[in-house]
């Protein structure tokens, strides 16, 4: 199991203190802006749009404000232009890490994230030096308690690809264009859903042993989340559940 994966849920049980601060909230709505952007505001026709969309309803936020926020991406309302930028370096430890952002200013956001990964004993990488050790793919996370060979089936079934073990969680693994069948193949089988998502998987993983190591590791990739126009971070770190459980104290 990668250790990234395991903060990454880590992270969203810790979604509640994000909504308090209004961050998570928008982040989702930039999200939603600029898949209706790119892509059109019909939900049907415009894949990542729906993937936003549930991502969004999910988290809590209002309808009202998610089609408003499709509609300041389509043009029907006035909004900020945010533009989609992503950026690449290393970590403590060597660890490979991409950070995907949604901008109104991309000179502020390179040099923001610049100082993070300076100050968090990382460097910054040109496009493409890390982006190579990570795969696009869908992911739908289903809670532990479902019984495995049944969630297995479904998943197959449905076109997944692979299923994981988070400790809490499965997570099943598929093609980024089958998300949206997958998940409804899985909900058809009677299994509930807690989250669906197209993100970046590490095809390898590098293993951080110590916790002091893994304490700095956890702060560069908590430094870059908090980060008002950081919309996801990914990274290949694998840390031992004992060692992540007691550096995320």
């Amino acid at each position: 199991m990668s250790g990234h994966s395991k903060w990454a849920t880590i992270k969203h049980k810790k979604g509640a203190q994000d909504k308090a601060r209004g961050k998570l909230f928008a982040k989702l709505i930039r999200q939603v802006e600029v898949a209706a952007r790119e892509g059109g505001g019909d939900i049907n026709a415009n894949a990542t749009l729906r993937t936003m969309f549930t991502k969004a309803r999910e988290a809590s936020v209002p309808l009202d404000t998610i089609e408003r926020a499709i509609k300041r991406g389509t043009g029907e309302l006035e909004g900020v232009r945010y533009e989609a930028i992503n950026y690449e370096g290393y970590g403590p430890g060597g660890i490979a890490v991409i950070v995907e952002c949604l901008t109104d200013n991309r000179n502020r956001t390179g040099a923001d994230v610049r100082s993070i990964f300076s100050k968090s004993g990382g460097s910054m990488a040109e496009p493409g030096a890390v982006s190579w050790q990570f795969e696009r793919k869908g992911v739908v996370s289903i809670d532990r308690a479902a019984d495995e060979d049944s969630v297995t089936l479904a998943a197959l079934e449905s076109g997944a690809e692979d299923i994981q073990d988070l400790g809490d969680q499965w997570q099943v693994v598929c093609a980024p264009g089958d998300l949206a069948s997958v998940r409804a193949g899985i909900e058809e089988s009677g299994f509930a859903v807690s989250s669906s998502d197209l993100v970046m998987l590490a095809n390898s993983t590098i293993e951080i042993s110590e916790e002091n190591e893994a304490r700095k590791v956890l702060k560069l990739m908590d430094a870059l989340e908090d980060n008002d126009d950081v919309q996801n971070v990914y990274s290949n770190f694998d840390i031992p559940d004992a060692i992540l459980e007691a550096a995320s104290v």
